[in-house]
């Protein structure tokens, strides 16, 4: 009889996570995901206020999760939780910040702001977990990057800017760190219904034109990003690497 390939599988029981920005939005999103799977997940964000209500409502629901304040711009800090951890299998890096304005209008502030947090930060604190990946096994790292680091939009000269600096960032670590068996890939949603962007969309004619922009005529909701998560954690995306994964609603299909 035909022996058929096995489906491989999402589950990540026996896996350590580690989430940034997993106070709200997208990285909330991601560890209620990854632990629904079965992974145990640290979160980080700079204050405990709002890691800490997460890690309670994963752990009520059975899931494993942690709470531990971190400014990812502190490399000293990013250190000390990697030395003061077991080893992580997955890193879902979401922190981010956008400070949408006209070209003419960025301050220098808003620039180092964005630079700083999602390419300086998210560089080194990518290097600092595939570092500690070598000689365990391997893992995926998850680098949350945007429509935006594939086109160019209104009013996100910087924000677009760091986003592609993360795209190409995260192909070259996919080369440098694939033999050590570790996976580097990026997530690419579009707007989705989170505290950032609510405001935004609050607003009629932004509204109209993002959803002139998606194919399928609705913004994102948090658990369009929870699949695409588990696909690029799990085996199921074991030669999954250097990829971008549009979660985008066909925005860049045009």
């Amino acid at each position: 009889m035909l022996k058929l390939p096995a489906t491989p599988a999402f589950d990540l029981y026996n896996k350590n996570a580690l989430v940034t920005g997993a106070g709200r939005g997208i990285g909330m999103a991601a560890a209620a995901a990854l632990a629904a799977a079965g992974a145990h997940v640290t979160l980080v964000a700079r204050s405990n206020d709002e890691i800490d209500a997460v890690a309670a409502a994963i752990n009520a629901a059975d899931g494993h999760a942690e709470a531990r304040a971190l400014d990812i711009t502190d490399r000293q800090a990013v250190r000390a939780l990697l030395t003061d951890s077991a080893p992580f299998d997955i890193l879902f890096n979401s922190a981010g910040t956008n400070r949408p304005a006209l070209a003419r209008d960025v301050s220098e502030a808003d620039y180092d702001a964005m630079m700083n947090l999602n390419v300086k930060a998210a560089f080194f604190i990518t290097r600092e977990v595939a570092e500690s990946m070598r000689g365990h096994g391997g893992g995926s790292i998850i680098n949350v990057s945007s429509q935006m680091g594939h086109v160019g939009g209104p009013k996100r000269t910087i924000y677009c800017a760091t986003k592609h600096a993360l795209e190409g960032m995260t192909k070259t670590l996919a080369w440098e760190y694939g033999p050590d068996n570790i996976r580097v890939n990026t997530l690419c949603p579009t707007f989705i219904n989170t505290p950032l962007t609510k405001p935004m969309l609050e607003e009629p004619e932004f509204r109209k034109f993002v959803l002139s922009k998606i194919a399928l005529k609705r913004v994102g909701e948090l658990e369009d990003i929870m699949g695409p998560t588990l696909l690029l954690a799990s085996n199921a995306g074991a030669l999954i690497t250097g990829s971008a994964l549009f979660v985008d609603g066909g925005w860049t299909a045009v």
